[in-house]
């Protein structure tokens, strides 16, 4: 009886998850079985009528050149911050790393850009890069350089949104770059040492296979942060000059909201959905052959 009673109360009943249960399902599961019907009519996003048309909306999307102008910037943006936003948090966590004082301050440094929201970050480097008086155009006329129009040249507004985003979101990554670095049993560096290793040796030979998890980690979340970007964007861009800048999650809000396809802008969002599922999931399968090698 005593074992009856000590099973069952560790075993709690399944009703005490059921507010959760209900939440998740309400807020997460129905709102997305709906989108998959919304993708298929012609809905405005106000009237009660919602007439269904089949798959002509991934069929108009197909012909739709702005919407493959939003998918080629969608993949140039992820795979630029992808790449640059883990160079840099991997930098900045082996410099942290070799600090013997300070550590905690340059911590705290670094980690305060991802602090602020992507809106306020956003109108802050819009007045930075401002043509006429931002103070990075004003360094370098004092320079002998001519003004640069970093937001408005439709062939450096992209790069310029990716430095943005770096510069806000190296810190998060820098601080799971040093939870892996410290994770890193120190007998192992040590027989590096004494096995003559140079410090590059030591890295390409031992750090980084070290650091696959970890890799795996912050290259799944760099790529998802950069096809999800959206208030860097409106707040730098709204997706100009031109078209030069809008990605697949602007183009949701401009389609479904601005102008009132709320159907064709759900469409959208489904491809999306299927492009970050599948692009995360091709990219950890690839790193996490590389963890099990380690």
């Amino acid at each position: 009886m005593k074992q009856i009673l000590k099973k069952n109360f560790n075993k709690p009943p399944i009703w005490m998850a059921l507010p959760s249960i209900i939440l998740f399902s309400s807020l997460v599961i129905l709102p997305a079985i709906m989108s998959i019907y919304f993708s298929l009519t012609s809905w405005d996003g106000l009237s009660p009528v919602m007439n269904f048309i089949g798959i002509q909306n991934y069929v108009d999307m197909a012909h739709d050149t702005r919407f493959w102008n939003a998918f080629k910037n969608s993949i140039e943006l992820a795979a630029l911050l992808t790449i640059f936003q883990n160079i840099v948090a991997l930098a900045l966590a082996l410099m942290i790393d070799k600090v013997i004082k300070g550590k905690t301050v340059l911590r705290s440094v670094f980690y305060l850009p991802n602090l602020i929201s992507g809106i306020v970050s956003g109108y802050i480097w819009v007045a930075l890069t401002n043509y006429s008086f931002g103070v990075i155009n004003m360094v370098l006329n004092h320079m002998g350089i001519e003004s640069v129009d970093w937001l408005g040249n439709p062939k450096i507004a992209l790069f310029s949104i990716v430095f943005v985003m770096v510069w806000k979101g190296a810190g998060y990554f820098m601080v799971i770059y040093l939870a892996g670095l410290n994770s890193i049993p120190r007998d192992i560096l040590d027989a590096a040492d004494i096995d003559g290793a140079s410090p590059i040796q030591r890295f390409l030979k031992v750090t980084v296979p070290m650091l696959v998890g970890t890799f795996t980690i912050n290259l799944t979340l760099a790529l998802i942060f950069g096809l999800k970007v959206f208030d860097t964007i409106v707040s730098m861009t709204s997706g100009g000059p031109g078209f030069a800048t809008e990605t697949l999650t602007y183009q949701i809000y401009t389609v479904a909201f601005s102008e009132g396809r709320q159907g064709y802008g759900t469409a959208i969002a489904m491809v999306l959905f299927l492009l970050t599922l599948v692009l995360s999931f091709v990219q950890t399968k690839i790193t996490r052959k590389f963890e099990v090698e380690a």
